[in-house]
Order: structure tokens, then C-alpha cells, then sequence
């Protein structure tokens, strides 16, 4: 593959995905600064991957993997080194959301998101992009039953919660 062949495929698949990659950084990022860090991380590894992608999924299962492990790989870094960390200048944004103001059920849906462990909170966001069990479960690495499972009770949490609140 050239390098030409790559940055097209590259643009045109973060183009198409954005949608995808948006909710994943959503659910792992939470200030503008991280997200935009997140966006980077994540592009990064799409760049690197994309001469390696061999057709054996749909491009969409692909790139969410790959979002999905760097969100947990970067979330992880991100809680080590917390502590050592210095508050940024504000800087451009990379990512933008169309200057949309999410409505307070979205913005409350997202912070339980992310209060979810790992894996349900992969599994939320993977029933959010419509992905069928079967995938998520290739997703994830669990099996189906498993999926099925899980969704039910992270359905009844969410239900519970939303109960407490005035949304």
C-alpha cells in the first residue's frame, strides 16, 4: 500500500466513523482537552493499523476495535499519571460535535456511561452504534449469552438510576 493509498482510506474511514469514534471518546473523555487527546491517540492508531486491515470484519467493527482498546489503554495511562500532571493552555479543538448543545438526558446518559467498568461500558456503547450481539460479544471477547446478560443488567441499572434523578 503507498502512502497516498493510506491517507485516503485513512480520511475516508474517519470521515465515515467519526460518528462512532465520537461516543467512544465521550464515554472515556470528559473535559475538551482529553477528548481532544483521545481523538489524536485514537486517529494515530488508525493510521498505523490501516495498512494492516484484512477485510475479515466490516470496517466499522474494526475501527471500533481499535478505538475501544486505545480508549482503555489511554484512560488507563491517563489515571497513572493523574497526579503528575499539569493543567494544558487551552489549545484549538480537533474535535468538534457540529456546536451542538447536548440535551441534560444525553449529558446524564454519558456520565453513567462512564461510570460503568470497562467492559459494560464497551457493551453500552457498542448497543448505542446498533452492533449486533454477536459482534459485540467478537468485540469484547465474551460470548453472546454473556452480551445478552450483561445488557440486561446494565438496561435495569441505567432504568434504576434514572428513576433518582429529574431527567
Amino acid at each position: 500500500m503507498t502512502a497516498q493509498e493510506q491517507e485516503s482510506i485513512f480520511h475516508d474511514w474517519l470521515g465515515r466513523h467519526k460518528g462512532v469514534l465520537f461516543k467512544i471518546i465521550r464515554a472515556y473523555a470528559f473535559e475538551e482537552e482529553d477528548r481532544d487527546d483521545l481523538f489524536q491517540e485514537i486517529s494515530l492508531q488508525v493510521w498505523r493499523s490501516v495498512p494492516g486491515f484484512k477485510g475479515n470484519s466490516a470496517v466499522t467493527t474494526w475501527l471500533y476495535r481499535i478505538a475501544l482498546n486505545t480508549a482503555i489503554r489511554w484512560k488507563g495511562k491517563e489515571r497513572r499519571h493523574a497526579d503528575h500532571t499539569s493543567p494544558l493552555q487551552p489549545t484549538m479543538p480537533v474535535l468538534q460535535e457540529d456546536n451542538r448543545e447536548l440535551d441534560e438526558r444525553i449529558e446524564w446518559m454519558y456520565r453513567e456511561i462512564g461510570r460503568l467498568n470497562e467492559v459494560d461500558r464497551s457493551l453500552c456503547l457498542l448497543l448505542l452504534d446498533n452492533f449486533s450481539y454477536k459482534e459485540m460479544a467478537d468485540i469484547v471477547g465474551i460470548s453472546e449469552s454473556n452480551v445478552a446478560v450483561k445488557i440486561h443488567r446494565i438496561k435495569k441499572q441505567l432504568s434504576e438510576k434514572s428513576k433518582d434523578t429529574d431527567l
